[in-house]
């Protein structure tokens, strides 16, 4: 059972309450990452290639990006998420190329670089400063190296006026390159809306649209 996250909960307390007991999400890595990274394929270089998966949660991504051979650090504040995905990395061999760390990204960082930093729907129904976490990320990129930013562009059309809030506004993949502050190291390879198609909780079909941006560090 997954408990109902308290409205003042601090973001440990939030995110542990949101993942409960069961898991709440199908173990699939997020389509938009999927096709945007799929090109970058690690199999390509000639020594392996490390993955820092931000908001990793119960690993979906993390999985897929060890399965295609990254080597993954997977971060997230939900122990009982990361505990889920390091089982599931053990249990289809993958335990040796996860590396899981439990920590608050909004304070979190390392002194590692990374040829691929994801950060996935990387939204927070509490205080999260997501602007400046990202900012942060383009720091952990190694020259040469990608950051993947995936998230809603929108909430659903089903969602009533509170429901999905989250602490920043949902922004487009252009106003989304333009927090991210980014000098002229920088170029954007990708930055566009890419509409999925789903099912609402009512059964009828929907649409949401994903803002997909995709960079690379040139120095």
């Amino acid at each position: 059972m997954t408990a109902q996250p308290a409205p003042g909960a601090d973001a440990e307390a939030f995110w542990t309450a949101r993942y409960g007991d069961a898991p709440i999400w199908s173990g699939a890595p997020n389509a938009s990452l999927v096709d945007t990274v799929a090109p970058l394929s690690p199999t390509r270089s000639d020594h392996p290639l490390r993955a820092l998966d931000l908001g990793s949660g119960e690993g979906g991504d993390a999985l897929w990006l060890a399965a295609q051979g990254w080597h993954v650090t997977a971060v997230d504040i939900a122990s009982n998420a990361l505990a889920r995905g390091r089982t599931e990395a053990e249990r289809v061999g993958l335990g040796d190329r996860v590396t899981w760390v439990q920590a608050d990204l909004a304070t979190w960082d390392t002194d590692d670089r990374f040829d691929l930093v994801a950060a996935s729907f990387l939204h927070s129904s509490v205080s999260f400063p997501r602007t400046a976490v990202l900012r942060r990320a383009t720091r952990l990129v190694a020259p040469g190296g990608h950051l993947v930013v995936v998230g809603h562009a929108g909430s659903p059309s089903w969602a009533s006026h509170g429901e999905h809030a989250h602490a920043e506004p949902l922004v487009g993949p252009a106003e989304q390159v333009e927090q991210l502050a980014l000098d002229d190291r920088w170029a954007v390879e990708v930055a566009e809306l890419r509409t999925r198609h789903i099912a609402a909780p009512d059964g009828s079909p929907a649409t949401l649209e994903d803002s997909v941006v995709l960079l690379v560090r040139r120095d």
